[in-house]
C-alpha cells in the first residue's frame, strides 16, 4: 500500500514537472506577427466596447495634446490644462497654458455648462465612435464633434456661433484616471 501511494506520489509530481517545463518553453517562443496582430486587434475590440459604455455613460476627459486653430495649425499644449469634460448632463470646455494669467487663473479660458442633443454612433468595421453634442454655457452655444480610436485617441472640433472653430487632440480618460486643472469659470 505505502508503495502504490509513493508510486503514485512520484508520477504526480513527474507529471507536474513534465507540464512545467512544456509551459516554460511555451513561454520563450516569440510570437509570430501574425500572432501580434492577432493579440493587437482582440485588445483593440475589447477596448472598443469599454469605450462604448464610458461614452454612452457620458463620464469621460479628453485630455488634449494639441489644440489646432481654424488655419489647420497644431500648438502643443499641457493636457492638465486643456481638455473637455463630459459629466452625465455636465460639461466642461478648458484651455489654459499654466501661466496663471488669463481670465480662468490658467492662461486660458474655461466654460461649463448644459450638454444637449447628445448622440453617439459607433462603427464596428473600423473600432471607432463618432460623438455629437451641444453644450449651452455661460460664454454661448457651441457644437462638439468628436472621433474618439479604439486605442483611445481622440479629436474634438468646436464650433460656435461666429465662423472660428478649435480642435482638441488627445487621448479619453476616466474621469477618476483624469489629471486635470479646472480653472475658474470665465464670466
Amino acid at each position: 500500500m505505502k508503495a502504490i501511494l509513493i508510486r503514485s506520489v512520484s508520477l504526480f509530481m513527474l507529471s507536474v514537472f513534465i507540464f512545467s517545463l512544456q509551459d516554460t518553453s511555451a513561454q520563450n517562443k516569440k510570437l509570430t506577427r501574425k500572432e501580434l496582430r492577432e493579440i493587437r486587434k482582440a485588445q483593440m475590440e475589447a477596448n472598443y466596447y469599454r469605450l462604448d459604455s464610458a461614452l454612452n455613460e457620458r463620464s469621460f476627459v479628453l485630455e488634449a495634446d494639441y489644440l489646432r486653430n481654424k488655419d489647420g495649425v497644431n500648438i502643443p499644449v499641457l493636457s492638465d490644462f486643456n481638455f473637455i469634460m463630459v459629466n452625465k448632463s455636465e460639461g466642461v470646455l478648458q484651455t489654459g497654458s499654466g501661466s496663471g494669467s488669463g481670465n480662468n487663473g490658467v492662461g486660458g479660458v474655461t466654460t461649463q455648462g448644459i450638454i444637449e442633443k447628445w448622440e453617439v454612433s459607433g462603427d464596428t468595421k473600423n473600432l471607432t465612435y463618432t460623438v455629437r453634442f451641444s453644450l449651452i454655457s455661460n460664454l454661448g452655444n457651441f457644437d462638439v464633434v468628436m472621433f474618439v480610436g479604439a486605442d483611445n485617441h481622440a479629436t474634438a472640433t468646436i464650433t460656435g456661433l461666429g465662423s472660428g472653430r478649435l480642435t482638441w487632440s488627445g487621448y479619453l480618460e476616466s474621469i477618476r484616471n483624469s489629471r486635470i486643472f479646472r480653472g475658474q469659470r470665465t464670466l
